[in-house]
């Protein structure tokens, strides 16, 4: 892990193409603003493990649907 120190209003580039830049600091909040090319696809932490959380959810129900000997769509126990 790369451990820099920023001040209000300076940045960090990342690549050519991807900056972060220290918008605001309110007590212990620090507002951070990113640009980046639109195909990159910027989550906050706790909305990535959901996001990554649900789908390994589903990839687990569609294991178990597949592995069993039930009509595809039935009502499984396994998951």
């Amino acid at each position: 892990m790369l451990i820099l120190t920023r001040y209000l209003g300076e940045s960090v580039k990342i690549g050519d193409e991807r900056t972060v830049t220290v918008l605001g600091i309110k007590g212990s909040q620090v507002r951070l603003g990113f640009a980046a090319p639109k195909d990159v696809v910027v989550h906050r932490e706790e909305i990535y493990e959901r996001m990554h959380a649900g789908t390994d959810r589903h990839r687990a129900r569609d294991t178990c649907e597949n592995s069993s000997q039930q009509p595809f769509g039935a009502a499984t126990s396994c998951c």
